[in-house]
């Protein structure tokens, strides 16, 4: 008993001192990222702001770090030519996370109904096709005229972009879903509806998840293009704005707010991934962004 007890506390020694070096590994791997990140980011901005300096760079054309820096200020403290930056915030917010959420809905409802359907899904496959080769601005004039220069155009325009990613996904991820998993619920008596939410669905998850990162950017870059060609208020407009007024720093000025906006939302995404998919194996993360 005592060469058992001895040899049980070696294992959990030998364990534990794993353990102990991987979160040391992963802690020096975590602060050598983040360096290198920093680095990264000193040397761009830092060189273009040399660059501007010195004039190697146009600051005229293309700005600079400290002009774009004291845009985004001037933003905040005395508001746009719009109105306060956080409405014209709201505003391209508001537009990107309702067709967003249009668009994601209906294209897991479509992705997963033909996915399982083939028959449909031949009938309907050169129009959603065809419908996916149109150019998006195209259809951002046509919903301006259609739909005027308010929420709904613009709307509009989110739901198109998002709906043929996230569907594209939702259908490829139906058709992965391992086909000896479904014979075996068949044989224990699931039914068609219980295939769907409970074994279909699930499985096509983290092709559905994984859909939702690249769309949401989508969806920003969709409200800020019906913006663009017509609006009242939005970060779009104020693009327009600015670059009718030769105010390079406010254009950059405003993709950086748009930029943060759409880190801040990835975080979130990622956030529902790790909720959703807790019972996905754990494969690392060394080549994840």
């Amino acid at each position: 008993m005592n060469a058992i007890s001895k040899q049980s506390d070696a294992s959990v020694t030998v364990e534990e001192k794993k353990d102990t070096q991987g979160r040391a590994d992963r802690n020096r791997r975590r602060v050598l990222v983040n360096a290198l990140r920093i680095l990264v980011f000193v040397v761009f901005f830092g060189g273009w702001e040399l660059g501007a300096r010195t004039h190697i760079i146009d600051p005229f054309f293309w700005g600079q770090p400290s002009g774009i820096v004291a845009q985004i200020i001037t933003w905040v403290t005395q508001g746009t030519a719009q109105g306060p930056l956080w409405e014209q915030i709201a505003v391209t917010l508001e537009e990107a996370v309702i067709g967003f959420v249009i668009g994601v809905v209906l294209g897991v409802i479509f992705g997963v109904l033909l996915g399982r359907n083939q028959f449909l899904a031949d009938v309907l496959s050169p129009y959603i096709k065809a419908g996916n080769a149109i150019p998006r601005i195209v259809l951002g004039s046509v919903f301006a005229i259609g739909l005027g220069l308010g929420l709904q155009s613009k709307v509009a325009l989110v739901v198109v972009m998002v709906f043929f990613v996230v569907f594209f996904n939702a259908f490829q991820g139906v058709r992965e879903v391992d086909r000896n998993l479904l014979a075996n619920a068949r044989i224990l008596g699931a039914s068609s509806r219980q295939l769907s939410t409970e074994v279909i669905i699930p499985s096509a998850l983290t092709w559905i998840i994984a859909s939702l990162h690249i769309s949401f950017s989508f969806a920003l870059v969709a409200a800020v293009v019906g913006e663009f060609m017509g609006s009242t208020q939005g970060l779009g407009l104020m693009i327009q704005t600015a670059q009718a007024n030769f105010n390079n720093n406010g254009v950059f000025a405003t993709m950086a707010i748009l930029a943060a906006v759409a880190l801040i939302t990835e975080g979130l995404v990622t956030a529902l991934e790790n909720r959703l998919l807790k019972w996905r194996p754990n494969i690392g993360n060394e080549a994840t962004l």
